[in-house]
């Protein structure tokens, strides 16, 4: 039993490829998936190269692409674009680790605070409180 190549409704199109119905609706509006016609007093139809599609967006989405970039590496997808594609993908990778260096260094003063907060006992002022409302004076001045 041959069954056509684009036989997949919406909601079982939307199962298939993990997502929901208005992510499939979402990913339609931003350009990241074509809308099929409908035909007259059908119902829209979806193939797996749909499914397909939408697995490319949710992969490359866990990688930190934004779905403007994913828009991007979709119009490099044939393959005969590759040095374009890793141009974005070494953007993404500096963005990753300027935003890994962020999160050490936060790391790193919250266990510091995290330690003296231990460290300090009785009526005293807590670290961490302190260290936020330093902050936060220092941030007001500075807007003012």
């Amino acid at each position: 039993m041959n069954e056509p190549r684009e036989s997949l409704t919406i909601g079982t199109f939307a199962q298939a490829a993990g997502v929901n119905v208005e992510t499939i609706r979402f990913y339609q509006h931003k350009g990241l998936l074509p809308t099929p016609e409908r035909p007259p007093g059908g119902i829209r139809r979806y193939g797996h190269a749909d499914v397909a599609r939408v697995k490319f967006v949710k992969a490359a989405q866990r990688l930190g692409f934004s779905l403007d970039e994913v828009g991007q590496l979709l119009t490099l997808e044939d393959g005969a674009h590759c040095s374009e594609a890793a141009e974005l993908a070494s953007h993404r990778l500096d963005d990753v680790r300027a935003r890994l260096a962020d999160l050490t260094r936060i790391e790193a003063a919250l266990s510091r605070l995290v330690d003296e907060c231990h460290a300090h006992q009785g009526k005293v002022s807590c670290p961490l409180i302190a260290a936020l409302q330093r902050h936060e004076c220092r941030a007001g001045r500075a807007v003012e």
